[in-house]
């Protein structure tokens, strides 16, 4: 193959992740052209309702898949934690590229940190996850949707005058804008969602030319950690609009993974923990999720459902 066609979204963000695609694998195989398309997706189109009440799980995802079907592109980039645990039938993530350090960060124009938010602060953020680790340590916060890409949230920050909002570091840091941050929140505090700074890289099954392309690039102890994680959401069926969190690390020959399920106001919180070989990584993150279905997160999960139509 002299050509390969990356499909992506739209955004500064998601095209810093194509050009990086572009970038390493040029760098592995320097006769190769790589043409980059950009496809609109319905997380694209829908600005102004909250992610959790759109109710689908593909939402940044779907079109860039049936391109691939299509055979318009050749392969898909996404932010991991925006792949459905169950890629479309015909699929598969074929790459995942190097992880950037996967925490949240709180900026605040205002210059606060986490511990001197003031009483009643107002947070941004559209994410359920975030928004019921806030509550759980913070029950006198109040959390406010905000929607769009990274820059368009820093500027409603200020525009609608909140004390701070919660993003991605890996987001921020990616487009240049980490002096943005005004503090790392630890993982003790606020987990990340499964795949978080991770790039997944999608491809049709059986497109050997492809893979082997692809082979050169794909980051394995991300792989394994991702692995872990996708797991585990899949097990508690959970998306993106869940309020659930997951981080796996390979550290000196272990995996190490945290999960967590939150009930949507932070009032519950259920955390485990599990650890093993790194060859087992799907298991464990299974493992992970059935320990923490034990301590009743499924009860939990059946009640954001029910309470609030499709929370996926």
């Amino acid at each position: 193959m002299k050509k390969l066609k990356v499909g992506t979204r739209g955004s500064k963000l998601a095209l810093w992740q194509a050009d990086y695609l572009a970038r390493v694998l040029k760098e592995a195989h320097p006769d190769l052209q790589v043409e980059i398309k950009i496809i609109k997706t319905v997380g694209d189109k829908i600005l102004d309702v909250a992610l959790s009440k759109v109710g689908d799980k593909g939402l940044f995802t779907k079109e860039l898949g049936k391109a691939l079907l299509a055979g318009d592109i050749d392969v898909a980039v996404h932010s991991m934690k925006d792949v459905p645990s169950q890629v479309g039938q015909g699929l598969h993530i074929a790459a995942v590229l190097t992880r950037e350090f996967p925490q949240d960060a709180l900026v605040s124009h205002k210059g606060y940190r986490f511990h001197s938010l003031p009483h009643r602060a107002v947070i941004g953020t559209s994410s359920l996850r975030r928004a019921a680790q806030l509550k759980n340590r913070r029950p006198d916060l109040s959390i406010v949707d905000i929607r769009g890409n990274v820059e368009t949230r820093l500027r409603k920050m200020q525009e609608q005058d909140l004390d701070a909002i919660v993003l991605a570091y890996a987001g921020l840091k990616r487009l240049g804008l980490e002096n943005a941050v005004t503090e790392l929140l630890d993982y003790d505090m606020m987990l990340p969602a499964a795949g978080q700074g991770a790039i997944a890289v999608e491809s049709r099954i059986g497109d050997d030319i492809t893979q082997s392309l692809l082979e050169a690039v794909d980051h394995e102890p991300t792989r394994i950690a991702t692995t872990a994680e996708r797991r585990f959401l899949q097990v508690l069926e959970g998306g993106c609009q869940v309020p659930i969190a997951c981080l796996a690390q390979v550290e000196q020959g272990k995996l190490e993974v945290t999960g967590l399920v939150a009930s949507l106001n932070g009032s519950r919180l259920l955390q485990a923990y599990q650890e093993g070989n790194p060859g087992n990584a799907a298991r464990i993150g299974e493992e992970l999720a059935m320990q923490l279905i034990n301590q009743g997160a499924n009860v939990i999960l059946k009640e954001i459902r029910q309470a609030g139509g499709n929370h996926e």
